[in-house]
C-alpha cells in the first residue's frame, strides 16, 4: 500500500520532551513514516533559546498554554497559573531547564505496583541513552554520547556559595552528583544549557533529523480528536483554531499521545475515552469506558520564603546590570542570562537532616519590592515535598476541544502533606539564620515575624504556594484491575488497539524530582517498545540484573490485556 501525504506509520500528538524523542527514534532509520503534530508555532523566537527568555515566554499565550488550577482549600481558594509549553520543544522550551532524574526508589515503586521493566535498574540505561553529560561523572550512572547535553552551572555567586556553606555546616552533605548514587545533599543544579543556549527537546532531538523525508512536522495543528474504527485508533483530527478547517491524518500502526498531563487526558475524554457518566454530561459519545482517564493527578506544591540581604548585588533584569550581563552572554562568559531561575538545590529531611530527604530546596536570587516602593536584593528559598500524597484530577469541561481543561491537583489535601509543608518552612527559616548568611545581614522578609505557630505556617503556605509545574499521573500506568490506571506497562491504553500515551501523565506517582528528565527516559523506553525491540539490559551494581515485577503481576497484566482485546 502506498503512503499518501496524510497517511503515516505513526502519528505523534505533541512535540514536547516525549514527542521530540519519539519522532527522532521512530524516524531514525528512514523506514517508518512519522507525522508529528504540535498545537503551537515553530520555536523561531530567540527568547525560546536564551535561558532567561523564559520570563517572557511563560506568560505568552503564543508559546504557552495559559492553564490555571481550580481553587481549593489547600490554596486558600486561589487559582494558580500553570503554563505549559505550546511550541516545538513543549515545556522544555519555556521551563527552568533543570535536569533532575529522581531517586532510585521512585522507579522501584512504579514496578512494585505491577509495572514490568520500570525498576530503577531497568530505566537507568534509558536515562543514560538520552544524555550527553558534560562534566565529571560516574559512567555507571551517566551517559556521555546522547543528544541532550547536561552541564554544570558555570555561573557562581557569593550568596549561593554562602548558602551552600551554611547547609554544609548544618550537617547537609555536599553532593557532587544528585543524578547518580544518591540525591541527598546540596550543590549547584545541572541543566540542559550548552554554551549559553537553552537546549530544548526540539533542539536536541528534532534538529538532527529535520531533513529526513520520512518525518513531517506540522505546527499550529491542535489535535481535536483521536479517530477510532471500533476499538482501534486509526488517526487524529486537528485544526489551527476555533472555526478553522478540520484536517485528518491517519496512522497505519499507532497513534501516540505526547500532549502532556493536562492535554493528553483531555484529548482522550473528548475522543470518547473516559468515565461514561462524565462524557454523557458533556454530550460526548462513548467509545470506550475507562474511568481512570484524568484521575490520579499529582504535582509538587512549592512555597517560597524571601530574605533580604545587604552589601551585595543579586540579579536584575533592568538597566546597567542587564546590559552588563548581556555583554557577557555575547562574549560567551558566565552570566545570569544563561542560567535557570533556580541555581542551588538541597535534598534534605524537613525534620531531621540526617534522615531520608523528604523536601527539595531551590535557591534563587533577585530583587523584591517590599512594603515601600524601593526594590532591594533578596534570596528566595523555595521548597516542596518530594512525594506528596494528595491526589487530584484533570477533566474536559465541554465537547469543545479549544476549551482549557479543568485542573484540580487538590494541593495539601492530605494530612502528611500539610505536616511536611509546616516542617519544611521551619527548616528554611533556620537556614536563613545561619551565621554564613549573617555577613550579608540576611533578614527574613516573607513571611517574617508574623508566623508564630504551626497554624500560621500552614495558612501562609496556603496563601503563597505555587505549582512547581510537575503535573503528572492523569493517564496512570498500571494493571487493568486498578480503577485509576489507563495504560499498561507497555504504555498501551487499556482495552484499545493502536493507541499509546507517552508523557508525564503515565507516571504512577510523581518522582522526587523535576519531571522533564523522567519524561525523556519514558520516551526513550517507549521507542523500543513501539519498534518491538528488546529492552536495554538492566543495570544494577552488586546485585543480579532486575528484569521487572513478580511473575504473578506479569501474568495478571498479560491476561487482562489478552481478555480485553
Amino acid at each position: 500500500m502506498s503512503v499518501g501525504p496524510d497517511v503515516f506509520d505513526y502519528v505523534i500528538v505533541g512535540a514536547g520532551a516525549a514527542g521530540c524523542v519519539l519522532a527522532n527514534r521512530l524516524a531514525a532509520d528512514g523506514t517508518n513514516t512519522v507525522c508529528l503534530l504540535e498545537a503551537g508555532p515553530p520555536d523561531s523566537s530567540i527568547l525560546l533559546h536564551i535561558p532567561a527568555g523564559l520570563y517572557k515566554t511563560c506568560s505568552n499565550p503564543k508559546y504557552a498554554w495559559q492553564f490555571e488550577t481550580e481553587p481549593n482549600p489547600g490554596t486558600a481558594n486561589r487559582s494558580i497559573p500553570m503554563p505549559q509549553g505550546k511550541t516545538l520543544g513543549g515545556s522544555t522550551a519555556i521551563n527552568g531547564m533543570i535536569y533532575n532524574r529522581g531517586a532510585a526508589a521512585d522507579f522501584d515503586e512504579w514496578a512494585d505496583q505491577g509495572n514490568r521493566g520500570w525498576r530503577y535498574a531497568d530505566v537507568l540505561p534509558y536515562f543514560k541513552r538520552s544524555e550527553r553529560r558534560l562534566g565529571a561523572c560516574d559512567p555507571f550512572y551517566r551517559g556521555t554520547d546522547g543528544l541532550l547535553p547536561v552541564t554544570d552551572c558555570d555561573w557562581r555567586h557569593p550568596l549561593c556559595d554562602a548558602f551552600i556553606e551554611a547547609a554544609l555546616n548544618a550537617g547537609i552533605p555536599r553532593n557532587p552528583d544528585y543524578n547518580a548514587a544518591s540525591q541527598a545533599g546540596v550543590g549547584y543544579y545541572q541543566r540542559y544549557i550548552d554554551k549559553g543556549w537553552r537546549v530544548s527537546a526540539a533542539r536536541a532531538f528534532l534538529r538532527p533529523i529535520a531533513r529526513k523525508k520520512n518525518l513531517e512536522v506540522r505546527t499550529k495543528a491542535q489535535a481535536t480528536a483521536v479517530l477510532f474504527e471500533g476499538k482501534r485508533a486509526v488517526g487524529v483530527r486537528y485544526a489551527r483554531g476555533p472555526g478553522d478547517p478540520v484536517s485528518e491524518v491517519r496512522a497505519r500502526s499507532e497513534v501516540i499521545l505526547c500532549a502532556g498531563a493536562a492535554n493528553s487526558p483531555k484529548l482522550l475524554q473528548q475522543s470518547g475515552v473516559g468515565a461514561a457518566g462524565m462524557l454523557s454530561e458533556l454530550g460526548i459519545p462513548l467509545v470506550h469506558e475507562l474511568s481512570g482517564v484524568g484521575a490520579n493527578v499529582q504535582d509538587h506544591y512549592t512555597v517560597h520564603l524571601i530574605a533580604r540581604v545587604e552589601g551585595i548585588e543579586t540579579v536584575s533584569g533592568h538597566g546597567v546590570a542587564l546590559l552588563r550581563e548581556a555583554a557577557k552572554w555575547m562574549l560567551g562568559r558566565p552570566n545570569f542570562l544563561a542560567v535557570g531561575p533556580s541555581l542551588v538545590y538541597g535534598y534534605v529531611n524537613s525534620r531531621d537532616i540526617h534522615s531520608t530527604p523528604d523536601i527539595q530546596l531551590e535557591l534563587a536570587l533577585g530583587n523584591y519590592t517590599g512594603h515601600g516602593a524601593r526594590r532591594f536584593p533578596v534570596i528566595k528559598l523555595g521548597y516542596h515535598q518530594l512525594r506528596p500524597k494528595s491526589i487530584g484530577h484533570v477533566r474536559a469541561v465541554s465537547a469543545d476541544p479549544f476549551r482549557a481543561p479543568l485542573i484540580q491537583p487538590n494541593y495539601l489535601a492530605d494530612d502528611q502533606d500539610r505536616q511536611v509543608v509546616i516542617d519544611g518552612m521551619k527548616t528554611v527559616q533556620q537556614l536563613f539564620r545561619a551565621p554564613e548568611l549573617r555577613r550579608y545581614n540576611c533578614t527574613e522578609e516573607l513571611p517574617g515575624p508574623k508566623i508564630t505557630d504551626d497554624a500560621d505556617c500552614l495558612q501562609f503556605a496556603r496563601e503563597i504556594g505555587l505549582t512547581t509545574y510537575h503535573l503528572c499521573g492523569s493517564c496512570r500506568m498500571g494493571l487493568f484491575d486498578s480503577a485509576a490506571s489507563v495504560v499498561d506497562d507497555q504504555l498501551r491504553v487499556h482495552g484499545l488497539q493502536g493507541l499509546r500515551v507517552v508523557d508525564a501523565s503515565i507516571m504512577p506517582a510523581v518522582p522526587s524530582a523535576n519531571t522533564s528528565a523522567a519524561v525523556f527516559m519514558i520516551a526513550e523506553k517507549a521507542a523500543d517498545m513501539i519498534l518491538g525491540r528488546q529492552p536495554l539490559p538492566a543495570l544494577e551494581r552488586d546485585k543480579p540484573a532486575v528484569t521487572g515485577c513478580s511473575g504473578v503481576a506479569e501474568k495478571l497484566n498479560d491476561n487482562c490485556r489478552e481478555n480485553l482485546l
